[in-house]
This record gives C-alpha cells, sequence and structure tokens, in this order.
C-alpha cells in the first residue's frame, strides 16, 4: 500500500492511499491514526505531494554502508557494527521542494537511500522483531557538503543544513528491502547505482542496533546508506533519486 501526504490549494496538509491516479483521503496521519478514510477521492494531479513524513524526532542515518563508496570515499569500513550519525527534522523537504546551498558550502553531493519509517515505540529490538516496529519503508536523499565534511571531521553540519534531507514521494508499507535496486540521477544522468545486497549492515541489523542506542519512535526515518558515486551538485540542476517498487524523489537545487 502507497501512501502519501499532499497539499491543495488553501488546504491543510492531508493523507492518503494512492489508488491508481487518485487519492483516497484519510481521516488523518496515516502513522498516528490508521487508515480511517473520509470518503472524498482526489486526484493525484491535482495536488502536491509532500514529504510522506516530518519526523517528529528525529533522523537517524547510517554511513559507510556500501563498500565501493566507502572506498571511493577514502574511509574505513566499518564491518563490525554500522556507523550511525543523526540529520535534524527540520532539514526535511519533500517532493519537488528546492535544495539549497548556503553560500560557502561547497562540493555538495547527494547520497540516495533507502528510508526506513518507524511505526512503534522501539527500544533494545531484536534483529528477528525488527518488521514489528517499522511502518513502511520511502527514499531518502543524503545531501551532504563535502568540503565541511572533510574538514571538520564529524558531519553534522556538513548534513544538517536546512532542505538536506529529501524524503519522498510516498511510503510503502508492504516492501521487501532486500529487492532494493538504489539510481540516482543529476540532470538524468546517472550518478549513483546500487542494490539493497550490497550493504555491510542490512536493515534489520540497523533497526535493532540503532535501537540499543536510543529509543525510536513513531515517525522517525532512518537512512540505511548510499552506493557509489561522488558527483557534486550545482544550482539549477534536478537530482532525482528512484527506488524499484516504491517510485522517484526528484528535487531542483538553488544556490545562494
Amino acid at each position: 500500500m502507497k501512501l502519501a501526504r499532499f497539499a491543495r490549494a488553501g488546504q491543510s496538509p492531508a493523507y492518503g492511499v494512492i489508488d491508481g491516479r487518485e487519492l483516497v483521503v484519510l481521516d488523518g496521519d496515516h502513522i498516528f491514526q490508521g487508515f480511517d478514510t473520509t470518503g472524498e477521492r482526489v486526484a493525484l494531479s491535482g495536488v502536491q505531494l509532500l514529504a510522506p513524513v516530518i519526523p517528529r524526532s528525529k533522523v537517524l542515518c547510517i554511513g559507510k554502508n556500501f563498500l565501493a563508496h566507502v572506498d571511493e570515499m577514502g574511509f574505513t569500513p566499518n564491518v563490525d557494527e554500522p556507523l550511525a550519525f543523526f540529520k535534524p527534522n527540520t532539514s526535511v523537504i519533500g517532493p519537488s521542494d528546492a535544495i539549497v546551498i548556503r553560500q560557502g558550502v561547497e562540493h555538495v553531493q547527494p547520497e540516495g537511500e533507502l528510508a526506513v519509517v518507524i511505526g512503534r515505540v522501539a527500544k533494545d529490538v531484536s534483529v528477528e522483531n525488527w518488521l514489528d516496529y517499522v511502518f513502511g519503508f520511502t527514499i531518502g536523499n543524503d545531501i551532504s557538503g563535502r568540503a565541511l565534511q572533510r574538514l571538520e571531521g564529524q558531519w553534522a553540519r556538513a548534513k544538517g543544513y536546512d532542505t538536506f534531507c529529501p524524503l519522498g514521494p510516498v511510503i510503502e508499507t508492504e516492501y521487501d528491502w532486500t529487492t532494493a535496486s538504489i539510481e540516482t540521477r543529476i540532470n538524468g544522468e546517472v550518478a549513483q547505482k546500487g542494490d539493497a545486497s550490497e550493504m555491510l549492515h542490512g536493515v534489520p541489523e540497523i533497526v535493532a542496533f540503532l535501537s540499543s542506542i536510543c529509543t525510536l519512535l513513531p515517525g522517525d526515518v532512518i537512512l540505511t546508506g548510499s552506493p557509489a558515486g561522488l558527483k557534486d551538485l550545482a544550482g539549477g540542476d534536478t537530482v532525482s533519486v528512484s527506488i524499484s517498487g516504491i517510485g522517484t524523489l526528484e528535487n531542483v537545487v538553488v544556490a545562494e
């Protein structure tokens, strides 16, 4: 089931189930209020899709999770356990929103990633029970300022700017993450391409690991790492991330 958060002119954001070319409008936030419908249907062509979830608490990220990407960055792979970091929820934007590169932030690059949306409070989750706590999957783009990442060593500023976490276009609630094929394009040209089979740490291990560090709350989002491919963004670019079975997340780039 594909779920969307959307906007109509003059109305507050709403939630819906995608049914062909229409949205079946839900009575409230799909994560917190379930799937009761209002009885209304609206055409997809008449709405703007928004980020399908705005994390109430945090965006958690896994770095260095594709070996080829680790190699091209000159890092050492974290084989024994994942490398975790955070992006603020204020970095989240939706489909078609602009990624804004602030003046002085150099070598800004996209990282297309499979994103996990948490559906229940999760603490010390076992690898075997990970799916009980997952609401669904969406697409994320971990925008990264490489010059700052290299300069500072830690990644909070390099990855934490407003607009540096596009999410969308939908949440897929019935998804086999092992089949995910990830492709990032800049102006139509492939910049990154990889499969979930290349992950050093799979989704069950990631959910269990992160829940051993901090409590995961409904609406939290986990970005699971990106394939290899380093290419700078510039003002006027269009960047898209496609994941098989979920869709395509597309954003324009604006340079200040």
